[in-house]
């Protein structure tokens, strides 16, 4: 499958922080051809392994994770659905918004919001309380709590389209499009002769401490780690954002990150001609699942490339192909080039 379709089939499933059952089954039945051992674990973890067969090969990893943003509902007042947040959602995004309640099958649903013509001039200068949201599925209080029981996961109810010049802009591309991303490289990997085995993980529980990765490393000891996540991409009104769509695979420099892998992965950009621009990672913090493989038991070298992405945890997430591309190129060309 092109990256595009990938990333669109991954961004139309939904699988919030602790509920990405649907997207693993599709990712392991999509990978299954390309490798030789697939399965998961206690975490929920998609766990892909290709083998090169070779003595003494190193385990190199490929992480993306797999959950996005989303709610939870914890009960029913007059029918309307309560709910808190599963990861960093922008409260800013809620009212008024469209929503996928993830029973079986999925109601549509709504967030409330007050019109305009009722609020007072302070009401409408600030943001609304999150809880005093509810989300509005058009049922009364007995049918409410009849389909949608506490503990129900509910997404964002957006699709993931193509605008522009090699655009694409959706709900979960956070982290969806690296997903299709590690995916396609392990796809293209898995039919070269390559001197090292290679590990596709595909984790859950990112947006919510990391939970899938830490677990994953401490059980697959990998000798050297490629994550891939996404970062801030530069818009008209945040300027001081250091990196741009379209201008390539953005490199992690840090104490999060291993030098000797950022320094390989710049000069392997500049010999092969693939679009790249660095990303500072201050502190030991990266905000990724970088931080929690890079200290998995005795520590693994961990890199940290990232994918500008414009509008964060919002349900309009923009992304550029081309940059998408050339991870993907830079990800091939490196596991490639190693030797045993």
């Amino acid at each position: 499958m092109e990256l595009v379709g990938l990333t669109k089939r991954l961004c139309g499933l939904s699988g919030p922080s602790g509920f990405e059952q649907p997207v693993r089954a599709w990712i392991a039945e999509y990978l299954e051809p390309f490798a030789d051992e697939i399965g998961t674990d206690p975490l929920g973890n998609m766990i892909a392994v290709k083998r090169c067969g070779k003595p003494g090969a190193k385990l190199v990893l490929l992480d993306a994770h797999m959950d996005e943003i989303g709610f939870i509902v914890t009960g029913a007042e007059k029918g309307f659905l309560s709910f808190g947040m599963l990861g960093g959602v922008d409260q800013r995004m809620l009212p008024a918004r469209e929503v996928r309640v993830l029973t079986e099958p999925p109601l549509f649903g709504v967030i409330d919001t007050m019109p305009p013509h009722v609020l007072s001039e302070e009401e409408k200068s600030r943001a609304i309380d999150p809880n005093k949201l509810f989300i509005d599925v058009g049922l009364c209080q007995e049918e409410a709590e009849k389909a949608v029981p506490a503990g129900t996961p509910v997404v964002y109810a957006a699709s993931c389209e193509e605008l522009g010049h090699g655009k694409l802009c959706g709900k979960a591309l956070d982290d969806r499009a690296c997903a299709a991303i590690i995916i396609k490289a392990f796809e293209m990997l898995s039919g070269r002769d390559l001197n090292v085995d290679l590990c596709c993980l595909v984790s859950t529980q990112e947006e919510v401490g990391h939970r899938g990765a830490k677990v994953a490393a401490w059980g697959l000891e990998p000798d050297i780690a490629l994550v891939v996540d996404v970062t801030h991409g530069k818009t008209p009104d945040a300027q001081n954002v250091p990196c741009s769509c379209g201008k390539g695979a953005a490199i992690g420099i840090g104490p999060n990150i291993n030098s000797a892998l950022s320094k390989e992965l710049f000069a392997l950009a500049e010999a092969r001609g693939i679009a790249h621009q660095p990303k500072a990672e201050p502190g030991g913090n990266s905000g990724t699942n970088a931080e929690a493989i890079q200290i998995s038991r005795e520590g693994v070298a961990t890199a940290l490339i990232s994918l500008p992405l414009k509008y964060m945890h919002t349900p309009v997430e923009m992304v550029s192909l081309e940059d998408m591309t050339a991870i993907v190129e830079l990800l091939t060309a490196y596991v490639e080039g190693l030797e045993v």
